[in-house]
């Protein structure tokens, strides 16, 4: 059974962990979740209020790692998620994140980031000359590293699927199943 990884940290947004995480599951795809360390993950609801000029942040689920990014074998699996929040922010400091991250893209594995996953993936250079969507906020993040920011729900650029925000992640996942099911199809799956 191909394996997918996704990496998430304190602070990772709680919708744009738990569906991807799920769909995952779903699809029958055996799914690890990659952090600094083996510990138990708080995560955080991010939401639209009227009257915000920004969104608002809450308090949400709580969740394990599988494996300390130190650890990870990124050969071992078929492909990577990277939920966005404020966990990007520091996770992009981890010492093994890059080349965790940069194995997927060398190998042309399929790739799913959202929302601020985008911050984490442009000083790595992997952006550059790629269509990437990502929280508007985030464009400048995008543009700074060479991608082509693009405001939309499901923008595929070879096998890297991004979107904004959790409220397109019907769209997203759908987009990114299909790449999936395309490079590292399940044995016996529909």
């Amino acid at each position: 059974m191909p394996k997918v990884l996704i990496i998430a940290g304190d602070a990772t947004e709680d919708l744009e962990f738990f569906y991807p995480y799920q769909r995952m599951l779903e699809e029958g795809y055996e799914t690890h979740v990659a952090a600094p360390s083996r510990k138990k993950l708080n995560f955080v609801v991010h939401d639209f209020v009227d009257g915000f000029d920004t969104y608002t942040e809450k308090a949400g689920h709580s969740w394990p790692s599988d494996v300390a990014l130190a650890d990870v074998d990124p050969a071992e699996y078929a492909a990577l998620v990277l939920p966005g929040g404020r966990g990007p922010e520091y996770l992009r400091n981890d010492p093994d994140f890059p080349r965790v991250v940069t194995h997927f893209f060398d190998a042309d594995k399929p790739v799913a980031h959202i929302c601020h996953a985008a911050i984490a993936l442009a000083p790595l250079g992997v952006l550059k000359g790629r269509r990437t969507s990502a929280y508007p906020a985030c464009a400048p993040d995008v543009e700074g590293a060479g991608g082509i920011f693009v405001d939309g729900s499901a923008v595929v650029d070879g096998n890297v699927v991004s979107a904004r925000a959790w409220p397109d992640q019907p769209d997203w996942m759908r987009a990114f199943v299909r790449v999936l099911r395309a490079q590292a199809p399940v044995e016996g799956a529909s």
